[in-house]
């Protein structure tokens, strides 16, 4: 087993050996751009990882660690566009450096890609990684259209959202880490199973993410802190806010996401003033702690040994405590 720095350093390599800008230029040089810049790796390295962990070299399942980072790529392209967002991690998005049409034919151009490398598999690993793949994007396509809607509705439901969240972005890490399982032959159960020990974990991640987008650290988180409230996006904390604030901060809350000023500032202060005076801070944080816990309980079900358990409680605690 490697460690989580070196599968990313790892993955890190093969892609840029397969990041190359061909023609058309302005097909692909704004694909080499976003996989360029940097991110996490998160996915990629579960992929690789949890091939390691069901008793594979990791390095065959580069290409479907490839798949899924370049998918990932993808929805952020085409999530940028639909938010107006200026930044994607500290740098400008595909949209603003290029154009709206180059962000939509890339993306499209990176969606199809990313079906391509896993032609590298065959037989019953190529149909099944295609079966999980093909589920799962649409799955990340439905969340996103419930994440369109509820920007106007006003009554969004927390399990609601936490249903959005799970299809827009948990599946596709419980995807990542099932792929690893599949290409090490591991048993149906084990696949169900990191499946689900994946889901959780990418439920607790979006609920970080979205802690983070109000609380972050403009510095080290890499978007725009505060880009949800700008948006009016029915987050949990802004859910949660409404269930615990007093009827005048509520109201105040409810106002403030029907609008959109031109300069968001004391928006985004007072928004996150009732976040804080409403409890739903700790509250999120809690929900965050529940849902890596619900991990680590699968995780104490599943056929491995107690040092590959260790390894992968740890990556599901680092991500609790991260500030990217």
């Amino acid at each position: 087993m490697l460690s989580i720095d070196q599968y990313r350093s790892e993955f890190i390599t093969y892609l840029e050996a397969k990041t190359m800008t061909r023609e058309p230029e302005n097909l692909y040089a704004p694909i080499s751009y976003i996989l360029g810049l940097g991110g996490k790796r998160l996915r990629p390295v579960l992929t690789l990882m949890t091939t390691d962990i069901f008793g594979k070299d990791y390095v065959e399942a580069m290409n479907a660690a490839l798949a899924v980072e370049v998918f990932h790529n993808f929805s952020l392209v085409h999530d940028d566009i639909m938010d107006d967002a200026p930044l994607r991690r500290g740098q400008v998005t595909v949209h603003e450096k290029w154009d709206i049409n180059t962000g939509i034919l890339s993306g499209d151009a990176m969606l199809i890609s990313a079906i391509q490398y896993f032609e590298e598999y065959e037989g019953q690993v190529y149909k099944d990684l295609l079966k999980l793949f093909s589920k799962t994007a649409l799955e990340v396509c439905e969340g996103q259209q419930y994440d369109v809607d509820f920007e106007d509705r006003e009554d969004v439901t927390i399990p609601e959202y936490i249903k959005m969240i799970e299809y827009k972005t948990a599946v596709l890490v419980a995807a990542a880490m099932k792929m690893g399982a599949i290409i090490a032959g591991a048993s149906v159960e084990s696949q169900h199973a990191i499946y689900e020990f994946g889901r959780y974990l990418g439920i607790a991640f979006q609920l970080q993410d979205d802690y983070l987008d109000a609380f972050g650290d403009p510095k080290t988180f890499g978007k725009q802190v505060g880009g949800d409230i700008i948006e009016n996006k029915k987050t949990f904390l802004y859910l949660k806010s409404l269930e615990m604030a007093t009827p005048q901060q509520a109201q105040e809350l409810a106002h403030l996401f029907s609008i959109k000023p031109k300069d968001a500032t004391a928006k985004i202060n007072t928004v996150k003033d009732v976040f804080l005076e409403s409890t739903a801070v700790q509250q999120t944080k809690d929900e965050i702690e529940k849902y890596t816990n619900n991990a680590f309980e699968v995780l104490d079900k599943l056929d491995i040994s107690s040092e590959k358990k260790e390894i992968l409680q740890r990556f599901g605690e680092s991500l609790m405590k991260r500030k990217v």
